[in-house]
Protein backbone atom coordinates (compact mmCIF):
# COMPACT_ATOMS: atom_id res chain seq x y z
CA UNK A 1 0.00 0.00 0.00
CA UNK A 2 1.57 3.32 -0.47
CA UNK A 3 1.84 5.44 2.16
CA UNK A 4 -0.78 8.75 2.32
CA UNK A 5 2.86 10.50 3.67
CA UNK A 6 5.32 11.69 1.14
CA UNK A 7 8.79 12.30 2.22
CA UNK A 8 9.16 15.63 0.08
CA UNK A 9 5.49 16.97 0.86
CA UNK A 10 5.89 20.90 0.82
CA UNK A 11 8.51 21.55 -0.49
CA UNK A 12 8.48 23.52 -4.07
CA UNK A 13 8.71 21.81 -7.16
CA UNK A 14 12.18 22.70 -8.22
CA UNK A 15 14.92 20.19 -8.02
CA UNK A 16 17.50 22.13 -6.46
CA UNK A 17 15.31 23.44 -4.27
CA UNK A 18 14.13 20.46 -2.66
CA UNK A 19 17.43 19.08 -2.60
CA UNK A 20 18.83 21.58 0.05
CA UNK A 21 15.59 21.63 1.85
CA UNK A 22 15.72 17.89 2.48
CA UNK A 23 19.31 17.97 3.75
CA UNK A 24 18.19 21.15 5.80
CA UNK A 25 15.24 19.10 7.32
CA UNK A 26 16.76 16.28 8.05
CA UNK A 27 19.41 18.01 10.07
CA UNK A 28 16.29 19.43 12.08
CA UNK A 29 13.43 16.60 12.24
CA UNK A 30 14.30 15.00 15.13
CA UNK A 31 15.30 18.37 17.72
CA UNK A 32 12.89 18.02 20.10
CA UNK A 33 9.65 19.95 20.70
CA UNK A 34 10.00 23.08 22.71
CA UNK A 35 6.05 24.21 22.91
CA UNK A 36 5.89 27.51 24.80
CA UNK A 37 2.01 28.43 24.03
CA UNK A 38 -1.09 26.23 23.65
CA UNK A 39 -4.15 24.63 25.11
CA UNK A 40 -3.76 21.41 26.44
CA UNK A 41 -5.34 20.67 29.80
CA UNK A 42 -2.59 19.49 32.04
CA UNK A 43 -4.67 17.51 33.30
CA UNK A 44 -3.96 14.93 31.26
CA UNK A 45 -0.48 14.46 32.69
CA UNK A 46 -1.87 15.09 36.32
CA UNK A 47 -3.96 11.93 36.41
CA UNK A 48 -2.21 8.95 36.27
CA UNK A 49 -5.70 6.86 34.78
CA UNK A 50 -6.18 9.49 32.19
CA UNK A 51 -8.08 8.37 29.21
CA UNK A 52 -8.57 9.70 25.73
CA UNK A 53 -11.95 8.52 25.57
CA UNK A 54 -13.20 7.20 22.13
CA UNK A 55 -12.25 8.76 18.80
CA UNK A 56 -15.04 10.86 18.84
CA UNK A 57 -13.95 12.53 21.97
CA UNK A 58 -10.14 12.75 21.04
CA UNK A 59 -10.28 13.76 17.60
CA UNK A 60 -13.74 15.20 17.23
CA UNK A 61 -15.72 17.06 19.61
CA UNK A 62 -12.73 19.20 21.76
CA UNK A 63 -11.73 20.68 17.80
CA UNK A 64 -13.14 23.96 16.38
CA UNK A 65 -11.26 23.34 13.39
CA UNK A 66 -13.13 20.43 12.60
CA UNK A 67 -16.96 21.21 13.10
CA UNK A 68 -16.70 24.78 12.14
CA UNK A 69 -16.01 23.43 8.31
CA UNK A 70 -19.02 20.31 8.71
CA UNK A 71 -21.11 23.40 10.25
CA UNK A 72 -20.19 25.83 6.67
CA UNK A 73 -21.45 22.73 4.70
CA UNK A 74 -24.72 22.46 6.68
CA UNK A 75 -24.07 19.70 9.23
CA UNK A 76 -25.38 21.03 12.53
CA UNK A 77 -23.28 20.73 15.39
CA UNK A 78 -25.90 18.11 17.29
CA UNK A 79 -25.19 15.47 15.25
CA UNK A 80 -21.35 16.02 15.89
CA UNK A 81 -21.59 15.52 19.35
CA UNK A 82 -21.08 19.03 20.55
CA UNK A 83 -23.08 19.78 24.07
CA UNK A 84 -25.53 22.47 23.88
CA UNK A 85 -25.96 24.87 26.40
CA UNK A 86 -29.53 24.02 27.74
CA UNK A 87 -29.05 20.62 27.62
CA UNK A 88 -30.94 19.41 24.79
CA UNK A 89 -29.74 16.51 23.61
CA UNK A 90 -27.73 15.90 20.80
CA UNK A 91 -26.04 12.89 18.99
CA UNK A 92 -23.97 10.10 21.40
CA UNK A 93 -23.19 7.56 19.16
CA UNK A 94 -20.11 8.12 18.29
CA UNK A 95 -19.63 5.51 15.23
CA UNK A 96 -22.14 7.24 13.60
CA UNK A 97 -20.85 10.87 14.76
CA UNK A 98 -17.42 9.26 12.91
CA UNK A 99 -19.08 8.04 10.20
CA UNK A 100 -20.84 11.71 9.52
CA UNK A 101 -17.17 13.09 9.61
CA UNK A 102 -15.33 10.41 7.55
CA UNK A 103 -17.74 11.11 4.83
CA UNK A 104 -16.83 14.91 4.36
CA UNK A 105 -13.34 14.66 5.10
CA UNK A 106 -12.70 15.36 1.67
CA UNK A 107 -13.62 18.63 2.89
CA UNK A 108 -10.46 19.39 4.41
CA UNK A 109 -8.50 18.72 1.40
CA UNK A 110 -5.36 21.16 1.16
CA UNK A 111 -6.37 22.77 4.52
CA UNK A 112 -3.92 22.71 7.23
CA UNK A 113 -6.34 20.32 9.10
CA UNK A 114 -6.11 18.00 7.05
CA UNK A 115 -2.83 18.22 6.80
CA UNK A 116 -2.25 17.79 10.42
CA UNK A 117 -5.33 15.21 10.49
CA UNK A 118 -3.30 12.76 7.73
CA UNK A 119 0.36 13.10 9.97
CA UNK A 120 -1.66 12.13 12.68
CA UNK A 121 -3.41 9.65 11.92
CA UNK A 122 -0.56 8.11 10.20
CA UNK A 123 2.16 8.95 12.47
CA UNK A 124 0.48 8.34 15.73
CA UNK A 125 -2.14 5.90 14.95
CA UNK A 126 -0.62 3.85 12.72
CA UNK A 127 -3.42 4.43 9.62
CA UNK A 128 -2.09 3.84 6.08
CA UNK A 129 -5.48 4.49 4.76
CA UNK A 130 -7.60 7.08 3.20
CA UNK A 131 -10.51 8.24 5.75
CA UNK A 132 -13.39 7.92 4.04
CA UNK A 133 -16.86 6.19 4.06
CA UNK A 134 -16.12 2.83 3.29
CA UNK A 135 -12.58 2.99 5.53
CA UNK A 136 -14.42 4.94 8.39
CA UNK A 137 -15.59 2.42 10.80
CA UNK A 138 -12.02 0.19 10.56
CA UNK A 139 -9.79 3.61 11.11
CA UNK A 140 -12.71 3.59 14.09
CA UNK A 141 -11.95 0.27 15.20
CA UNK A 142 -7.38 1.04 14.82
CA UNK A 143 -8.19 3.87 17.13
CA UNK A 144 -10.20 2.87 19.67
CA UNK A 145 -7.50 -0.49 20.37
CA UNK A 146 -4.52 2.05 19.99
CA UNK A 147 -6.19 4.34 22.73
CA UNK A 148 -6.73 1.44 24.78
CA UNK A 149 -2.52 0.54 25.42
CA UNK A 150 -0.23 1.69 27.70
CA UNK A 151 1.47 3.81 24.88
CA UNK A 152 -1.57 6.16 24.39
CA UNK A 153 -1.00 7.91 27.96
CA UNK A 154 -0.21 11.27 27.89
CA UNK A 155 2.91 10.72 29.23
CA UNK A 156 3.95 8.10 27.16
CA UNK A 157 3.17 10.19 24.57
CA UNK A 158 4.85 13.47 25.36
CA UNK A 159 8.12 11.39 25.59
CA UNK A 160 7.49 9.45 22.33
CA UNK A 161 6.99 13.19 21.06
CA UNK A 162 10.50 14.18 22.14
CA UNK A 163 8.96 17.22 23.80
CA UNK A 164 11.41 18.61 25.87
CA UNK A 165 8.88 21.48 27.81
CA UNK A 166 5.43 22.33 27.34
CA UNK A 167 2.81 25.28 28.52
CA UNK A 168 -0.28 25.42 29.05
CA UNK A 169 -2.79 28.39 29.57
CA UNK A 170 -4.30 28.87 32.77
CA UNK A 171 -6.40 31.80 34.47
CA UNK A 172 -5.31 34.00 36.60
CA UNK A 173 -7.59 32.82 39.07
CA UNK A 174 -6.78 28.86 38.54
CA UNK A 175 -5.04 26.93 41.74
CA UNK A 176 -2.76 25.75 39.34
CA UNK A 177 -3.53 21.95 41.40
CA UNK A 178 -2.68 19.87 37.98
CA UNK A 179 0.30 21.63 37.64
CA UNK A 180 1.31 20.81 41.80
CA UNK A 181 0.51 17.23 41.38
CA UNK A 182 2.98 17.03 38.21
CA UNK A 183 5.73 18.23 40.51
CA UNK A 184 4.52 16.39 43.21
CA UNK A 185 4.28 12.86 40.94
CA UNK A 186 8.34 12.87 40.23
CA UNK A 187 7.76 12.84 36.52
CA UNK A 188 10.14 14.07 34.30
CA UNK A 189 8.38 15.87 32.31
CA UNK A 190 8.93 19.69 32.14
CA UNK A 191 4.72 20.66 32.24
CA UNK A 192 4.70 24.72 33.08
CA UNK A 193 1.82 26.77 33.83
CA UNK A 194 1.32 30.13 32.03
CA UNK A 195 -0.42 33.07 33.70
CA UNK A 196 -3.83 34.77 31.61
CA UNK A 197 -5.67 37.17 33.65
CA UNK A 198 -8.17 38.38 30.56
CA UNK A 199 -11.34 37.02 32.68
CA UNK A 200 -10.37 39.51 35.17
CA UNK A 201 -8.78 42.18 32.82
CA UNK A 202 -11.43 42.35 29.92
CA UNK A 203 -14.20 43.89 32.06
CA UNK A 204 -16.73 43.24 29.85
CA UNK A 205 -16.21 39.11 29.97
CA UNK A 206 -18.86 37.32 30.88
CA UNK A 207 -19.16 36.50 34.66
CA UNK A 208 -16.47 39.00 35.43
CA UNK A 209 -17.81 39.87 38.77
CA UNK A 210 -17.64 36.69 39.57
CA UNK A 211 -14.15 35.87 38.71
CA UNK A 212 -13.06 39.24 40.54
CA UNK A 213 -14.45 37.28 43.37
CA UNK A 214 -12.75 34.44 42.97
CA UNK A 215 -9.64 36.26 42.17
CA UNK A 216 -10.14 37.62 45.93
CA UNK A 217 -10.51 34.05 47.18
CA UNK A 218 -7.24 32.60 45.82
CA UNK A 219 -4.96 35.51 46.10
CA UNK A 220 -6.04 36.03 49.61
CA UNK A 221 -6.27 40.00 48.80
CA UNK A 222 -9.95 41.49 49.44
CA UNK A 223 -10.53 43.56 46.01
CA UNK A 224 -12.60 46.16 46.99
CA UNK A 225 -10.56 48.74 44.72
CA UNK A 226 -8.83 49.24 42.02
CA UNK A 227 -5.08 49.16 43.88
CA UNK A 228 -6.10 45.41 45.85
CA UNK A 229 -6.78 44.39 42.36
CA UNK A 230 -3.62 45.34 40.93
CA UNK A 231 -1.61 43.84 44.12
CA UNK A 232 -3.91 40.73 43.86
CA UNK A 233 -2.35 40.37 40.05
CA UNK A 234 0.98 40.57 41.40
CA UNK A 235 0.48 37.83 43.99
CA UNK A 236 -0.95 35.53 41.28
CA UNK A 237 2.04 36.23 38.92
CA UNK A 238 4.33 35.35 41.54
CA UNK A 239 2.99 32.35 42.65
CA UNK A 240 2.46 31.12 38.56
CA UNK A 241 6.39 31.78 38.72
CA UNK A 242 7.40 29.84 41.64
CA UNK A 243 5.51 26.71 39.61
CA UNK A 244 7.87 27.35 36.49
CA UNK A 245 5.63 30.20 34.38
CA UNK A 246 7.69 31.98 32.30
CA UNK A 247 5.00 33.81 30.26
CA UNK A 248 1.88 35.86 30.38
CA UNK A 249 -0.84 35.42 27.73
CA UNK A 250 -3.19 38.48 27.04
CA UNK A 251 -6.23 38.72 24.01
CA UNK A 252 -7.54 41.70 23.09
CA UNK A 253 -9.87 42.78 20.45
CA UNK A 254 -7.58 45.53 19.45
CA UNK A 255 -4.06 46.48 19.89
CA UNK A 256 -5.27 49.88 21.73
CA UNK A 257 -3.11 50.73 24.63
CA UNK A 258 -3.62 53.89 26.62
CA UNK A 259 -2.34 55.18 30.26
CA UNK A 260 -4.90 56.14 32.84
CA UNK A 261 -4.30 58.12 35.73
CA UNK A 262 -4.52 56.55 39.20
CA UNK A 263 -8.20 58.16 39.64
CA UNK A 264 -9.11 57.05 36.34
CA UNK A 265 -8.87 53.37 36.50
CA UNK A 266 -10.28 53.48 40.18
CA UNK A 267 -13.15 54.97 38.78
CA UNK A 268 -13.58 52.61 35.78
CA UNK A 269 -12.93 49.76 38.31
CA UNK A 270 -15.48 50.79 40.68
CA UNK A 271 -17.97 51.38 37.95
CA UNK A 272 -17.46 47.51 37.10
CA UNK A 273 -18.15 46.59 40.80
CA UNK A 274 -21.20 48.01 40.79
CA UNK A 275 -22.16 46.58 37.15
CA UNK A 276 -21.78 49.94 35.69
CA UNK A 277 -19.08 49.92 33.32
CA UNK A 278 -19.94 51.07 29.86
CA UNK A 279 -17.80 49.10 26.76
CA UNK A 280 -16.16 52.75 26.37
CA UNK A 281 -15.34 51.71 30.35
CA UNK A 282 -14.28 48.32 29.02
CA UNK A 283 -11.81 49.59 26.18
CA UNK A 284 -10.39 51.98 28.13
CA UNK A 285 -9.50 49.90 31.14
CA UNK A 286 -8.19 46.95 29.26
CA UNK A 287 -5.88 49.51 26.91
CA UNK A 288 -5.00 50.85 29.97
CA UNK A 289 -4.21 47.23 31.84
CA UNK A 290 -1.94 46.17 28.95
CA UNK A 291 0.54 49.03 29.94
CA UNK A 292 0.06 47.94 33.23
CA UNK A 293 0.89 44.26 32.79
CA UNK A 294 3.84 45.34 30.44
CA UNK A 295 5.20 47.47 33.59
CA UNK A 296 4.80 43.90 35.50
CA UNK A 297 6.96 42.06 33.12
CA UNK A 298 9.92 44.12 33.37
CA UNK A 299 9.97 44.18 37.34
CA UNK A 300 9.19 39.89 37.43
CA UNK A 301 10.29 38.88 33.80
CA UNK A 302 7.58 36.54 32.27
CA UNK A 303 7.50 37.49 28.97
CA UNK A 304 4.29 38.87 27.49
CA UNK A 305 2.14 37.32 25.02
CA UNK A 306 -0.55 39.32 23.09
CA UNK A 307 -2.87 38.00 20.76
CA UNK A 308 -5.33 40.46 18.69
CA UNK A 309 -7.89 41.18 16.37
CA UNK A 310 -10.49 38.43 16.44
CA UNK A 311 -14.24 39.28 16.96
CA UNK A 312 -15.21 36.00 19.41
CA UNK A 313 -18.63 34.43 18.56
CA UNK A 314 -19.60 36.10 15.72
CA UNK A 315 -22.77 34.19 15.23
CA UNK A 316 -25.08 34.75 17.78
CA UNK A 317 -27.29 31.60 16.99
CA UNK A 318 -24.64 29.22 17.73
CA UNK A 319 -23.16 30.91 21.15
CA UNK A 320 -27.14 30.57 22.48
CA UNK A 321 -27.35 27.57 21.68
CA UNK A 322 -23.57 26.00 22.39
CA UNK A 323 -21.96 28.63 24.31
CA UNK A 324 -18.34 30.43 23.36
CA UNK A 325 -15.50 29.02 21.59
CA UNK A 326 -17.51 26.51 18.68
CA UNK A 327 -15.67 27.95 15.72
CA UNK A 328 -17.77 30.94 14.94
CA UNK A 329 -14.65 33.69 15.77
CA UNK A 330 -14.00 35.87 12.76
CA UNK A 331 -10.64 37.62 11.88
CA UNK A 332 -10.64 41.84 12.14
CA UNK A 333 -8.79 44.22 10.37
CA UNK A 334 -6.13 45.66 12.76
CA UNK A 335 -3.72 48.80 13.30
CA UNK A 336 -0.92 48.35 15.31
CA UNK A 337 1.23 51.33 14.56
CA UNK A 338 -0.77 53.95 16.59
CA UNK A 339 -2.54 51.44 18.68
CA UNK A 340 0.96 50.06 20.41
CA UNK A 341 2.64 53.96 20.75
CA UNK A 342 1.46 54.33 24.26
CA UNK A 343 2.84 50.71 25.60
CA UNK A 344 6.07 51.20 23.34
CA UNK A 345 6.90 54.90 24.87
CA UNK A 346 6.61 53.27 28.29
CA UNK A 347 8.70 49.85 27.76
CA UNK A 348 9.78 49.79 23.89
CA UNK A 349 13.38 50.46 24.51
CA UNK A 350 13.42 48.57 27.90
CA UNK A 351 15.67 45.61 27.96
CA UNK A 352 13.59 43.71 30.60
CA UNK A 353 10.87 43.83 28.27
CA UNK A 354 9.80 40.53 25.86
CA UNK A 355 6.45 41.22 24.66
CA UNK A 356 5.62 38.62 21.51
CA UNK A 357 3.22 39.86 19.14
CA UNK A 358 0.22 37.89 17.25
CA UNK A 359 -2.17 38.61 14.79
CA UNK A 360 -4.96 37.28 12.22
CA UNK A 361 -4.79 40.56 10.41
CA UNK A 362 -1.27 39.86 7.93
CA UNK A 363 -1.72 42.71 5.96
CA UNK A 364 0.08 44.55 9.33
CA UNK A 365 3.14 41.91 8.79
CA UNK A 366 5.01 43.97 5.87
CA UNK A 367 3.09 47.53 6.60
CA UNK A 368 3.63 47.57 10.81
CA UNK A 369 4.94 44.49 12.81
CA UNK A 370 8.26 43.46 11.24
CA UNK A 371 9.48 47.59 10.92
CA UNK A 372 8.05 47.74 14.46
CA UNK A 373 9.74 44.36 15.89
CA UNK A 374 12.72 45.64 13.58
CA UNK A 375 13.30 48.36 15.92
CA UNK A 376 12.37 48.41 19.54
CA UNK A 377 14.11 45.93 21.36
CA UNK A 378 11.10 44.80 23.70
CA UNK A 379 8.90 43.66 20.31
CA UNK A 380 9.10 39.89 19.00
CA UNK A 381 6.77 38.28 16.54
CA UNK A 382 4.81 35.08 17.13
CA UNK A 383 4.40 32.55 14.35
CA UNK A 384 1.41 32.65 12.25
CA UNK A 385 -1.44 32.54 14.63
CA UNK A 386 -5.02 30.33 14.21
CA UNK A 387 -6.18 30.78 10.95
CA UNK A 388 -2.61 31.44 9.29
CA UNK A 389 -1.08 28.80 11.28
CA UNK A 390 -0.37 26.75 7.66
CA UNK A 391 1.82 25.98 5.13
CA UNK A 392 0.41 28.68 3.29
CA UNK A 393 0.34 31.18 6.03
CA UNK A 394 3.76 30.38 6.67
CA UNK A 395 5.18 31.16 3.70
CA UNK A 396 3.60 34.46 3.26
CA UNK A 397 5.34 35.21 6.52
CA UNK A 398 8.47 34.44 5.81
CA UNK A 399 8.46 36.67 2.45
CA UNK A 400 6.32 39.84 3.92
CA UNK A 401 8.05 39.65 7.42
CA UNK A 402 11.69 38.46 7.31
CA UNK A 403 13.59 40.88 5.21
CA UNK A 404 12.79 43.76 7.33
CA UNK A 405 12.64 42.43 11.09
CA UNK A 406 15.33 39.36 10.27
CA UNK A 407 14.26 35.92 12.12
CA UNK A 408 16.00 36.77 15.10
CA UNK A 409 13.18 39.26 15.90
CA UNK A 410 10.11 36.35 15.59
CA UNK A 411 10.18 33.14 18.54
CA UNK A 412 10.05 30.13 15.87
CA UNK A 413 6.70 27.93 16.29
CA UNK A 414 4.72 27.75 18.66
CA UNK A 415 1.68 24.93 18.05
CA UNK A 416 -1.12 26.87 19.93
CA UNK A 417 -3.03 23.50 20.23
CA UNK A 418 -5.66 21.87 22.64
CA UNK A 419 -5.29 18.97 20.35
CA UNK A 420 -2.16 17.35 22.23
CA UNK A 421 -1.56 14.14 19.39
CA UNK A 422 -1.62 16.99 16.91
CA UNK A 423 1.47 18.57 18.00
CA UNK A 424 4.21 16.50 16.20
CA UNK A 425 2.60 16.94 12.75
CA UNK A 426 2.19 20.63 13.75
CA UNK A 427 6.24 21.46 14.50
CA UNK A 428 6.24 19.38 11.64
CA UNK A 429 4.68 21.15 8.92
CA UNK A 430 6.50 24.25 10.31
CA UNK A 431 10.09 22.79 10.08
CA UNK A 432 9.48 21.85 6.42
CA UNK A 433 7.95 24.71 5.47
CA UNK A 434 11.24 26.62 7.35
CA UNK A 435 13.32 24.50 5.20
CA UNK A 436 11.18 25.37 2.16
CA UNK A 437 11.55 28.95 2.23
CA UNK A 438 15.46 28.64 3.87
CA UNK A 439 16.35 26.58 0.75
CA UNK A 440 14.90 28.94 -1.73
CA UNK A 441 17.09 31.70 -0.46
CA UNK A 442 19.98 28.94 -1.18
CA UNK A 443 19.34 28.30 -4.15
CA UNK A 444 18.81 31.88 -5.23
CA UNK A 445 21.87 32.70 -3.35
CA UNK A 446 20.68 35.32 -0.79
CA UNK A 447 22.14 32.66 1.79
CA UNK A 448 25.03 30.25 1.94
CA UNK A 449 23.95 26.51 2.76
CA UNK A 450 26.33 27.38 6.15
CA UNK A 451 23.73 30.16 7.11
CA UNK A 452 20.73 28.10 6.17
CA UNK A 453 21.43 25.29 8.46
CA UNK A 454 22.30 27.95 11.41
CA UNK A 455 18.87 29.24 10.65
CA UNK A 456 17.14 26.11 10.63
CA UNK A 457 18.28 25.43 13.89
CA UNK A 458 17.18 28.15 15.13
CA UNK A 459 13.71 28.32 13.48
CA UNK A 460 13.44 24.78 14.54
CA UNK A 461 14.11 24.92 18.27
CA UNK A 462 16.30 27.63 19.08
CA UNK A 463 14.32 30.93 18.84
CA UNK A 464 11.49 29.25 20.71
CA UNK A 465 13.75 28.22 23.93
CA UNK A 466 15.79 31.37 23.87
CA UNK A 467 12.52 33.84 23.70
CA UNK A 468 10.94 32.24 26.35
CA UNK A 469 13.94 32.18 28.35
CA UNK A 470 13.42 27.97 28.52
Amino acid sequence: MTPILHDDRYFGPDVRQIEVARELYRAAKDLPLVCPHGHVDPRLFADPDYSFGTPVDLLLIPDHYIFRMLYSQGVPLEDLGIPRADGAPVETDHRKIWQTFAERFYLFRGTPTGMWLEQELAEVFGVQQRLDGESAQAIYDRIAAALETPQMHPRRLYEHFNIEVLCTTDAATDTLAHHRAIRASGWSGDIRPTFRPDAVVNLDTPGWREEIDRLSEVSGIAITGYPAFIDALEQRRSFFKSLGAVATDHAALTPYTAPLSGREASAIFERALRGEASPDDARAFTGHMLIELARMSTEDGLVMQLHVGSWRNHNPLIYARFGRDKGADIPIATEFTRNLRPLLDAYGNDPHLTLILFTLDETTYSRELAPLAGHYPALRLGPPWWFHDSWNGMQRFFDQVMETAGIYNTVGFNDDTRAFPSIPARHDVWRRASANWLAGLVVRHVIDLADAHEMMGELAYGLAKRSYRL
